[in-house]
């Protein structure tokens, strides 16, 4: 008997338009031990730095990537394409770690 064929999971690829948000079993919350934010996925914690953590805190399933590059740019004052750059930049290596997915694919 032949074994189905192993294959890769697919890569999801965030763009401006793509709307970010954690999956099924991970969880973003506020940990009173540690007194931080963390990333609870299974079998895995992170702890993102500040400037992660105002990033993720507006990651709701809701809001685009470039929409939340917009209200950090106001929040900060900075210019939003650097924002967006840097935004998407981030929630990539969290997608490809499997901590973040995006709505539409689904």
């Amino acid at each position: 008997m032949n074994a189905p064929p192993v294959t890769a999971r697919s890569r999801t690829v965030l763009e401006p338009a793509s709307v970010p948000r954690f999956p099924r079993g991970t969880r973003f919350r506020f940990d009173a031990t540690r007194n931080a934010w963390v990333i609870l996925a299974p079998e895995r914690l992170m702890m993102p730095d500040e400037i992660a953590t105002e990033v993720l805190k507006l990651v709701d399933g809701d809001r685009t990537i470039a929409a939340i590059a917009e209200q950090l740019a106001t929040k900060f004052n900075a210019p939003q394409d650097e924002i967006l750059a840097d935004v998407l930049t981030m929630l990539q290596e969290l997608a490809d770690d499997t901590v973040l997915e995006d709505v539409r694919g689904r």
